[in-house]
């Protein structure tokens, strides 16, 4: 994929498949700005255009907030938005909006969550926008969707979950509908707008031409519904939340034992084998004979597997299962995930040097490359802490007088 333009400063240079590519996020919350931070993440140049006077709505979604007393950071804020630069733009005033139009006319993407007809009424529809840069790409997150009987509804992750099914499947039983404990519909819109991206961008280096990708906390959540949705659509089954075990395989889910609990995934014939050879589980039940019979008859074969359990602390248990090799772990908290050696051998730990805060730690990015012939790693390496209000102006206007009278997709 070939950028629209190179001509980037080198304070944004990054190694990255996207390194290269700039990106104009005029997000705010979480699920924009996830989208974003993703395409930081792989080496692209994002440019975050703020509100004037406050920014991001997120800035001050808190507690958490961190830092000095005149200057407090809002540690949501931090989550989603690294490998950014910041400008503010009134976008109602001739300088904001002709600031905008360069800015447009310089990048590889843009993105925006506003309100259905919000950026029609500022000028930017998504038909002037293509005037104004045909080879833009362009994704536009909702809440419910761009249209349909529904589309001005306000997009809110904890409602899209109830809306969207997902909080009838999760909870201790039916009558227990419980959130997921992160804003897992603004997550996945913006994983999805992120991967739309790419595929766009890559369909560019045929047309030639932009487009415009759209997706919603709605559409996001039913897309992963998975086995549960074939459960309804194709068997008529209407699923339900029952806690910590699995709706279509037995023995899976979380078990007590002596002084805690450990989760077990037994997927297959051989590894209940495996599990009942173990433990002195009787393997010759009929009502455990098959994974059918053992889903039809889980809670018997819970009581079975948690008496045989209960000899057994946490750690011996874990290391009697995997003896066994029964997949096979324990609930870790944040504290304890972040202190884990695989956790941090994998890169999903970064340390970014924030202009208030110093040195800070971040959760990463969950994608690494690999060159296919020397396996020697591409990821990004070089990483930003997410950016001040306005922060970065100054750099972004100066690029933008440089670049004055460069064409669209010359490099220039």
């Amino acid at each position: 994929m070939n950028p629209t333009t190179a001509s980037t400063p080198a304070l944004s240079a990054s190694t990255g498949p996207l390194a290269g590519y700039t990106v104009l996020d005029l997000t705010r919350a979480l699920a924009g700005p996830h989208a974003g931070m993703m395409l930081g993440d792989l080496g692209a140049r994002v440019i975050k255009v703020e509100t004037p006077g406050t920014g991001d709505d997120t800035r001050s979604w808190g507690p958490p907030f961190v830092g000095p007393e005149d200057d407090r950071q809002a540690t949501y804020y931090l989550s989603c938005n690294r490998n950014k630069e910041s400008i503010a733009l009134d976008l109602k005033s001739d300088d904001g909006r002709a600031t905008l139009t360069s800015l447009i006319e310089r990048s590889d993407a843009l993105l925006e969550n506003f309100r259905t007809g919000v950026l029609d009424r500022l000028g930017f529809s998504m038909e002037e926008l293509q005037r104004i840069n045909p080879r833009l790409v362009i994704l536009s997150i909702t809440g419910f969707g761009h249209d349909g009987p529904e589309a001005k509804r306000s997009g809110y992750d904890q409602i899209v979950q109830g809306e969207a099914g997902l909080m009838s499947l999760t909870g201790s039983g039916p009558d227990d509908p419980q959130r997921v404990g992160v804003p897992i519909s603004d997550l996945l819109s913006g994983m999805y707008g992120a991967y739309g991206v790419l595929a766009a961008l890559l369909e560019r280096e045929k047309t030639g031409r932009g487009q415009v990708v759209r997706t919603s906390l709605l559409a996001s959540v039913v897309g992963v519904h998975a086995f549960q949705g074939t459960r309804a659509t194709v068997a008529g089954e209407v699923p339900r939340a029952q806690g910590n075990h699995h709706p279509s395989i037995a023995p899976y889910g979380l078990f007590a034992c002596r002084g805690g609990n450990v989760q077990i995934s037994v997927g297959s014939d051989k590894l209940w084998k495996a599990l009942t050879a173990a433990f002195g589980i009787d393997a010759t039940d009929p009502d455990f004979a098959t994974n059918a019979d053992r889903v039809a008859h889980r809670d018997k074969l819970i009581g079975v597997i948690e008496d045989a359990f209960s000899a057994y602390d946490p750690a011996s248990l874990l290391d009697k299962l995997n003896e066994a090799g029964v997949p096979a772990g324990k609930v870790r908290t944040l504290d304890e995930v972040y202190a884990w050696d695989q956790v941090k051998s994998q890169g999903l730990l970064l340390e970014v040097e924030h202009p208030v805060l110093g040195n800070i730690t971040l959760p990463g990015p969950p994608l690494r490359f690999f060159d296919a012939e020397t396996a020697e790693e591409r990821t990004r390496t070089a990483h930003t802490a997410p950016p001040g209000l306005d922060a970065d102006a100054e750099s972004i206007r100066s690029w933008l007088s440089a670049g004055q009278g460069a064409t669209a997709g010359t490099g220039a």
